[in-house]
């Protein structure tokens, strides 16, 4: 079945157009990146499908993803994410195997990986050095085509999540929800709410005319019955539900942590982070051949 699929055309020179594509199963949005210049892309967030009952996964979704970029005529120069995400597995690994293209996320996912190899007793196996090909610092540039792509360090979410800015195009990720639902939690290993506000300020400094694409939505949200994922800076700085309007630091970070404290764990979770931190490469094959994830019980 299709995915859920919207355009946001360039807006001129120096501007990607952006196709965001809808994973009904994890509430994520993937997003296709273009250089409209030289017709070469990023990919960013891909989904690695997942079926937490069967602990079964795949890449129908994936393959949708690519076979619009190829009926596109378009070639891809990077495989993005933004952070190693707790909802869904990343198809890191495999579109580079597709593509060619390298990949790469944030720099201080070296330190998330750290944290959780305690968290899974696990000590030797994350190494984002040799599962990535780039680890992006803070304020590094690299190109799209033509494009020039800044990288934000954004933490609260995770403590390793990074914004690309790409001309008026910001891929923001785990901070922002869009203006109806707020802003992401900030509660697990290496989040904070303190964190967020100063990422989410940062981000509110783009120029208002700066296209936000966030990294989730969840209808129905009142009456909107369709997911959505962009709006402007402005629109987030006057209207977003958690942070609009001028709300103070304190206000927001009770909010924050008060909701967070009510949430429960995503259903993929374990399973995603071990994957995640391996670039969305299952656990090694046993002596079987058969991969088998490590669940922490009692943990959480």
């Amino acid at each position: 079945m299709a995915m859920f699929h919207r355009i946001s055309p360039s807006t001129g020179a120096g501007s990607p157009r952006v196709e965001g594509f809808y994973d009904k199963a994890t509430g994520s949005v993937q997003y296709v990146a273009v250089d409209e210049a030289t017709k070469t892309c990023a990919l960013i967030d891909v989904v690695q499908d997942f079926d937490p009952r069967a602990a079964r996964s795949g890449f129908d979704s994936a393959s949708e993803i690519l076979d619009f970029v190829r009926d596109q005529g378009l070639s891809v120069a990077w495989v993005l994410d933004t952070h190693p995400h707790a909802d869904h597995l990343m198809a890191s690994t495999w579109l580079k195997a597709q593509t060619g293209a390298p990949n790469g996320i944030g720099a201080k996912v070296r330190d998330i990986a750290a944290l959780w190899a305690d968290t899974y007793n696990l000590p030797q196996t994350f190494a984002p050095d040799r599962d990535f090909d780039h680890l992006f610092a803070d304020g590094e540039t690299f190109q799209l085509g033509d494009l020039e792509v800044r990288v934000m360090l954004s933490p609260g979410h995770t403590l390793g999540s990074v914004t690309y800015v790409i001309g008026d195009a910001a891929f923001v990720h785990d901070t922002f929800m869009h203006v109806d639902s707020g802003t992401s939690r900030a509660d697990f290993p290496g989040g904070s709410s303190k964190d967020l506000w100063d990422s989410l300020q940062a981000i509110l400094a783009l120029p208002d005319d700066t296209r936000l694409f966030v990294g989730h939505d969840y209808p129905p949200v009142g009456d909107r019955k369709d997911p959505a994922w962009e709006a402007s800076v402005a629109d987030h700085r006057a209207r977003n539900k958690h942070i609009g309007g001028g709300v103070s630091e304190a206000a927001f970070r009770k909010l924050r942590d008060e909701r967070d404290a009510t949430l429960p764990l995503p259903d993929r979770m374990l399973h995603a982070l071990q994957v995640n931190l391996r670039a969305g490469q299952l656990p090694e094959p046993e002596a079987d051949g058969h991969s088998y994830y490590k669940i922490p019980a009692n943990k959480f």
